[in-house]
Parts: structure tokens; C-alpha cells; sequence
């Protein structure tokens, strides 16, 4: 499963997804591109998307799109890492075109 991190999530976090081929925005080329325009460019070659952007469900029409979008609550690392559990179980639920918000205590 190829993973895109949103600019917001911290690099590190890939490591909650091992077994996964995830990248950055920012690794891609990608840093500064708006929301929509990131989402379009990530369906084409991602499987998930994962952010900390608590607006996106709110700015953008996610209606229709293909890649599911894991919304996390935190890009606290140390909380993060503290929720693998619970975000590699997330990871693993996800339907194709879904979004999911991630409370991470």
C-alpha cells in the first residue's frame, strides 16, 4: 500500500506504518500545493492519505473521491506513536473513497 503524509503529519510517523511504502508531500514535491490539488495528484499514484489538517472534511467536497483519507486529531509524535495500535487498525479498515477521523488521546 503506498501512503502520502500530508506536510502536517510528521515524517516520523511512517514508521507507525511499517510494511508501507509511505512518502511526504514534501518528498514528492509537493509542499505548499492546496488540499484539492493534493488529493487529485494522490489518487493517481497513492492508496491512502493521511493528514492532521482538522479543516480538510470542511474545505474540500470529498464526495466522489477515491482515495480514503485518515484524518489523525493530533501530529504530536510521541501521541501518535502511542496510538500505532490504533492507527495501523485504522489503516486496515479503510474503504477505498472513505474518510475517518482518528481520535488520538
Amino acid at each position: 500500500m503506498k501512503v502520502l503524509l500530508d506536510e502536517c503529519v510528521p515524517w516520523p510517523m511512517h514508521k507507525v506504518l511499517a510494511g508501507l511504502e509511505c512518502t511526504t508531500a514534501q518528498k514528492r514535491g509537493w509542499g505548499g500545493i492546496k488540499n484539492g490539488d493534493l488529493l487529485r495528484l494522490a489518487e493517481d499514484e497513492f492508496d491512502l492519505f493521511i493528514t492532521s489538517d482538522q479543516n480538510i472534511r470542511y474545505q474540500q467536497n470529498l464526495a466522489g473521491r477515491r482515495i480514503p483519507i485518515l484524518e489523525l486529531s493530533t501530529n504530536d509524535l510521541r501521541r501518535i506513536q502511542a496510538a500505532a495500535a490504533d492507527i495501523q487498525a485504522a489503516v486496515a479498515a479503510l474503504q477505498p473513497g472513505e474518510f475517518r477521523k482518528l481520535k488520538i488521546p
